[in-house]
């Protein structure tokens, strides 16, 4: 037979790096800082939830949007944090994980032909379900901090010229992976008058709003003036009560927005595993002092990967939110990540991410220089990890 195999949308997409260096890690028995996933456990009631879900048995298919009680335990996280008003009858739909809903949200709002905007480095989903639906992705670099800006930013220029009669989405990362950037209101507000003035509706990836670190502030983007009619916020409960492996996200639009993404949901995973739903819902009412305790405890995680960092010799940019740090290599003697990252893995010991990877290819250069480390780990594994980046970098 000499018909391709496989489908032309999927042909361009290999194995995901994550996969790549985190079997590298295991050969080498490195201390793996590569792909984003604690090393720990969340809080021992939300499991003891889930567990009596089961036994009491809710075992069945959920209702398709999600079950009621998280979609109410939604709409009160979302007015507790946020003063957001959200009726979790019409605006709230539950999927497997973020990047289902991520999916979902393409599928429903963007059609062949159409433009999506996204910054870069994203989060690899993006292309690829930008490609699925058979759109255009229209990618606008972040900038590194410079002496002229204090934190990643972005050229308003090159993102107004991203724009157009066919720009159907914009999809903004607040918090951002991988650089840590937490968007201002300034930078938002800026955003929101480029989709009102070409009728762009907002996807807003969120998942990481519980992790950012003072003076930066989460500001969620379907609460200000100019995006609440446009806007899709997709969040999860995997990085804020680290239980990743659970794959429990949602939507929050309003009713018209929700309607569409509701609609590709129901055919894509149609419901979201039931017990582990009642068990979300107890997650988002946990006392304010867990989310304060879970920031905390991330600020020092940050704060002891940056300085070990540094003192392996690199430059390392301190993340506003998330949980990664993007490392300046250019000093370190590789032609690129690539090669900088697969030697870190085999001869230091340590796995990080190749950042060029989250780039398109206009821009990959800009990732080459660059390393992605996670610091959702424990102090002791941080701890390693820095000994060996000590050990093999500094000397260099």
């Amino acid at each position: 037979m000499s018909r391709p195999v496989a489908a032309q949308r999927v042909t361009r997409f290999a194995t995901t790096v994550f996969s790549e260096f985190s079997a590298l890690a295991a050969r080498h028995g490195a201390v793996n800082l590569g792909q984003g996933f604690p090393d720990f456990d969340g809080p021992a009631a939300i499991k003891e939830a889930a567990q009596r879900a089961i036994r009491d048995g809710g075992n069945q298919y959920a209702m398709g949007a999600g079950a009621r009680e998280l979609r109410v335990a939604i709409a009160e996280h979302s007015a507790r944090f946020y003063g957001q008003t959200v009726d979790p009858d019409t605006m709230v739909t539950v999927t497997s994980g973020a990047t289902e809903a991520i999916l979902d949200t393409l599928l429903g709002l963007v059609d062949p032909g159409d433009e999506v905007v996204a910054f870069e480095p994203f989060y690899d989903s993006y292309d690829a379900n930008i490609t699925f639906v058979g759109a255009t992705a229209r990618f606008v670099p972040l900038r590194p901090p410079d002496a002229d800006h204090a934190q990643w930013w972005f050229d308003r220029d090159e993102v107004r010229a991203a724009f157009n009669p066919r720009t159907r989405l914009l999809i903004l990362n607040t918090p951002h992976n991988p650089t840590g950037k937490v968007f201002t209101r300034d930078e938002l507000t800026f955003l929101a008058e480029l989709c009102a003035e070409f009728d762009v509706k907002v996807l807003s990836d969120e998942v990481y709003e519980h992790l950012v670190f003072a003076p930066a502030r989460h500001l969620r983007p379907a609460t200000l003036p100019g995006l609440a009619e446009r806007t899709v916020t997709v969040s999860s409960g995997g990085k804020t009560f680290s239980l990743t492996g659970w794959k429990v996200g949602w939507v929050i639009a309003p009713p018209p927005l929700r309607d569409a993404v509701q609609r590709a949901h129901q055919f894509v995973t149609f419901a979201t595993a039931a017990p582990l739903q009642a068990a979300m819902a107890e997650a988002l009412r946990l006392p304010d002092a867990y989310f304060a305790e879970l920031t905390a405890s991330y600020a020092a995680k940050r704060e002891r990967l940056l300085t070990g960092l540094r003192e392996a010799g690199l430059t390392a940019f301190a993340p506003e939110g998330s949980y990664f740090i993007l490392a300046d290599i250019t000093r370190q003697g590789f032609a690129d990540d690539v090669a900088f990252c697969r030697h870190l893995v085999s001869e230091v010991g340590v796995a990080a991410i190749p950042p060029s990877v989250f780039y398109g290819p206009a821009h990959r250069h800009l990732g080459q220089g660059l390393a992605r480390f996670a610091f959702c780990k424990t102090e002791a594994v941080l701890d390693e990890a820095v000994r060996r980046l000590r050990a093999g970098l500094s000397s260099r």
